[in-house]
């Protein structure tokens, strides 16, 4: 697995389980002519051309993140191009939640094979500094905002 990202999340990347890593401030991994089954698009900053380049002859994108402009041009652009070529383009949109479904990343948590990332914890007075923090784009996992009753958390 490749993980892509800025350089001071390249450790964490590794940390989680990436084989290789990619500093994007430093290298583009559409244009290093290396090629990929799959890519797991969080943000969706870049061209949907740009991750098609990338695709391996029948790989699949699968965007998560984005601007709502962007999601909708990707998912009008991902759709004529998933129904005319061997790549597949998708935009992962809200599903409800299945009770299998949890079961399911119950077990996976129990047996280690997913671990969560915690960047940091936030009381929920303060969510502001949380929201700043998040939008400088630093964060290095996922915020955990607590809520207190009565002094416990």
């Amino acid at each position: 697995m490749t993980g892509v990202d800025s350089t001071g999340k390249l450790e964490m990347l590794c940390s989680i389980g990436a084989d290789h890593v990619i500093d994007y401030t430093q290298e583009d991994f559409t244009k290093n002519g290396q090629r990929y089954d799959l890519i797991l698009d969080v943000v969706a900053y870049r061209s949907i051309f740009d991750d098609m380049r990338a695709l391996s002859p029948r790989g699949i994108c699968v965007m998560v993140g984005g601007s709502m402009t962007r999601v909708f041009f990707n998912v009008l652009l991902g759709l004529l191009i998933s129904m005319t070529g061997s790549k597949k383009i998708g935009v992962l949109m809200w599903k409800p939640n299945k009770k299998e479904d949890f079961v399911f990343l119950k077990e996976l948590f129990e047996a280690g094979k997913v671990v969560p990332v915690i960047d940091r914890v936030y009381p929920l007075s303060e969510v502001p500094e949380a929201l700043r923090y998040l939008e400088e784009g630093h964060a290095q996992g996922k915020l955990v905002i607590t809520v207190e009753d009565n002094g416990k958390t």
